[in-house]
């Protein structure tokens, strides 16, 4: 199951995380979207995610009412199908 949902306030990139490395804990595993059209599982350094800047001092930001409701396969495949990742908080 995903932990956290980030996105990108200025483009269509989402990630979601389920797990951090036990031996190198800036490596995190879980459904990254570049907005490109091609979700894809894999890995990624939560410290490059951080150190990304947008337009006006803009960051990557945490989806603070995203409440998880499938598991990252069941997200990975409706990402796949739909060329994006579809993840929506709860208010």
């Amino acid at each position: 199951m995903p932990v956290v949902k980030l996105f990108c306030p200025w483009d269509a990139a989402t990630w979601l995380l389920a797990e951090l490395d036990l031996e190198d804990h800036d490596l995190a595993f879980g459904l990254c979207d570049l907005g490109m059209g091609f979700p894809e599982l894999g890995s990624v350094r939560p410290s490059e995610i951080e150190g990304v800047a947008g337009p006006a001092g803009l960051c990557i930001e945490r989806d603070r009412p995203f409440t998880r409701n499938k598991t990252l396969g069941a997200y990975a495949d409706e990402a796949t199908r739909h060329q994006r990742i579809i993840a929506r908080g709860v208010p």
